[in-house]
């Protein structure tokens, strides 16, 4: 390219060049850097010292930068021999204000990052560090920045970081790793990320960033330590539970409740639920209440359900449900217990309202008169419906009907006068 050629270019890109005599009057000038000759003139004003002590120098070139009009120039200069015998300067000025932006962005982004990072030489003397790093020592950055490793880290961890260094020196590339480091006060920690090679000005140095992880360690700790207990609960206690989806498939389930179904527990994770509740039970009213557990309008709910197991024996139990999770808006999974269960039985057949409430006088110690009279019906009638009831639950006197009337969960246990279970247990809620 002609010397026309250059000129041309150089109007185009943010750079000057310039002549000056020994003076340092402009002689000539170009490039895109500056409108108009009176505009380098100005510049070349302003960094008049800093080119004449190019000339005095040994290799007769300066390198530096400089400050104009807000911007901000990388400079060039040497001596210029001229006609006659003078000395002259000639130089070239680069704008860099975006470079400088982009990297003054740069350094307050790595400066309060949230990861801990740091830049340190072969020797092991920090050259930079950011907020996030220094933070874990209790301090700023720079209490930090020109001490040693040693200074700053206990024996045993320095001595661990000197060795991460000096592998990635060695290897010349990336390491990541989890190491474990002490607080000031001695204390763990705990921190995962990268080391890497750097150029720095003083030769090959490293850097590293790191997430420190102590209180999610912690955490974790703490939380596997609760799903072991709640785990040694659920399968130790005998007590039936089960842990619920929103959508009421069985994601966790005690022994004990495996037990009652007569399934293993691996075969019931992924089932939904309500496919273990016995014919007749009031799906549209139960799905209604869990839907509002789920939305938690409700704290829990509590109701007397018949179940059938996988031999298609029916028991009676108390339902607990009780919403889990921290989302206020909406439960993620349900806790299921049983309580008061009754013992299996064959299916029954169907028990009148009429005969419940003869079953609840015989319980309370009426006799088949006073029982005709509460009720409004013949001693025939009485005594017909006690001789039905006893075929039906295999009871061959009266205290076995009233007995058979409590193990199969037809009338309350917990209640007295005696009652219906079915009538005390309506769903409830709290």
């Amino acid at each position: 390219m002609d010397e026309t050629g250059l000129s041309s270019l150089l109007a185009h890109m943010p750079v000057s060049w310039w002549e000056t005599d020994a003076s340092m009057r402009l002689v000539s000038s170009g490039g895109g850097a500056f409108d108009d000759a009176g505009v380098t003139q100005q510049f070349l004003d302003t960094v008049r010292e800093e080119c004449r002590r190019a000339v005095r120098s040994t290799d007769g070139f300066a390198h530096f930068q400089a400050q104009f009009r807000g911007r901000i120039f990388e400079v060039t200069a040497g001596p210029e021999r001229r006609d006659g015998g003078e000395t002259g300067i000639r130089g070239l000025a680069v704008d860099i204000s975006a470079h400088v932006a982009d990297r003054r962005r740069y350094d307050a982004f790595a400066a309060f990052a949230p990861a801990a990072a740091f830049i340190r030489d072969r020797q092991g003397r920090y050259l930079w560090v950011n907020h996030a790093y220094a933070h874990l020592y209790d301090t700023t950055p720079d209490a930090i920045v020109g001490r040693s490793v040693t200074d700053v880290d206990s024996p045993e961890d320095a001595a661990l970081f000197l060795a991460l260094d000096r592998e990635v020196l060695s290897a010349g590339k990336p390491v990541r790793h989890s190491l474990t480091y002490h607080h000031p006060d001695g204390t763990p920690g705990q921190a995962v990320g990268h080391r890497f090679p750097v150029k720095e000005a003083s030769g090959a140095c490293v850097a590293g960033i790191y997430a420190d992880i102590t209180d999610y360690t912690r955490a974790l700790r703490g939380r596997l330590a609760a799903e072991a207990d709640l785990q040694a609960l659920r399968d130790q206690s005998g007590l039936p539970c089960a842990l619920l989806s929103a959508g009421g498939r069985i994601r966790q389930v005690s022994a004990a409740a495996a037990d009652l179904l007569h399934v293993s527990a691996h075969d019931l994770i992924g089932k939904p639920a309500h496919q273990f509740l016995a014919p007749g039970v009031d799906l549209t009213s139960l799905h209604g209440r869990w839907d509002d557990l789920i939305a938690r309008r409700r704290r829990r709910l509590r109701t007397r359900a018949d179940f059938v197991d996988a031999r298609g024996y029916q028991w009676r139990a108390t339902l607990h449900l009780v919403p889990v999770g921290r989302s206020v808006s909406r439960a993620r999974t349900v806790w299921a217990v049983l309580t008061s269960q009754s013992l299996p039985h064959q299916p029954l057949p169907a028990i009148t309202p009429a005969q419940i409430r003869i079953l609840s006088l015989l319980a309370a110690g009426r006799s088949n008169a006073e029982i005709a009279t509460s009720l409004h019906l013949s001693r025939q009638t009485v005594d017909y419906h006690l001789s039905r009831l006893r075929r039906l639950l295999g009871a061959p006197t009266r205290p076995a009907l009233v007995g058979r009337a409590y193990v199969l969960g037809i009338l309350d246990p917990q209640a007295w006068p005696p009652r219906s279970a079915t009538a005390h247990h309506r769903l409830s809620t709290a």
